[in-house]
């Protein structure tokens, strides 16, 4: 039983969609007023790199879990969030490294591969942002176009991407703090385990398929 509507009219999806952008931009809104009005604490630079951080990988979350959720609930119009959500998502990640590679390091590539040294989570957190980065450029209407087939086989990337945001988190937090990435990594493990079930599933028809309309290719051929 679907639990939302299966569509909205043009009105209202824009209003949601206004609604969904707004509320994304929230958390960057409020990071810029404490930090022009002494909100971050102590050490205002790692907890503004780590705000932006969090909101980054809760967006990315959100977003892979965009497809379940339309599935559950019957609502097809989700599906027109994705994207919006895929880019915010994208947005605080990069706004994340930014802040490391501007405030805490300077710009200084040095500094930065020192650290790096030291701290083997920032080379995954960047990876991170690498993997996400085509996906931004590409997700357009115009790209899906050029790319084809293609363009669902290169979206992929966000699940590396996403397993590589949870264990940078896991790997910067400290030992009496678990709460927070268990929960991140109990989630993407529930969205992987869906995907994974999805596309067996996907695989078993398609045999089926073939059986009862002999003019069909088999996905082998």
């Amino acid at each position: 039983m679907a639990i939302l509507p299966a569509t909205l009219t043009p009105r209202r999806l824009t209003a949601v969609k206004v609604g969904v952008f707004t509320l994304c931009l929230v958390p960057v809104v409020w990071v810029v007023y404490a930090l022009f009005t002494g909100g971050l604490g102590a050490n205002p630079v790692e907890a503004m790199i780590r705000h932006l951080g969090d909101w980054g990988l809760r967006l990315l979350l959100v977003t892979l879990a965009i497809t379940p959720l339309r599935l559950a609930t019957g609502g097809a119009w989700l599906i027109r969030l994705r994207r919006m959500l895929g880019l915010f998502a994208f947005f605080y990640v990069a706004l994340h490294f930014s802040a490391y590679v501007v405030f805490e390091q300077s710009g200084s590539i040095v500094r930065i591969a020192e650290d790096i040294a030291k701290r083997p989570y920032i080379l995954v957190g960047a990876m991170a942002l690498v993997a996400l980065i085509p996906l931004a450029v590409t997700s357009t209407q115009a790209w899906m176009r050029r790319l084809g087939k293609r363009w669902k086989q290169l979206h992929r990337l966000v699940y590396p991407a996403a397993v590589l945001a949870v264990f940078h988190f896991f790997m910067l937090i400290k030992a009496d703090a678990w709460t927070e990435p268990l929960l991140y990594a109990g989630i993407l493990t529930a969205l992987l385990a869906y995907r994974a079930q999805h596309t067996a599933r996907g695989r078993w028809r398609r045999p089926a398929r073939s059986a009862q309309k002999p003019g069909w290719r088999s996905a082998s051929t």
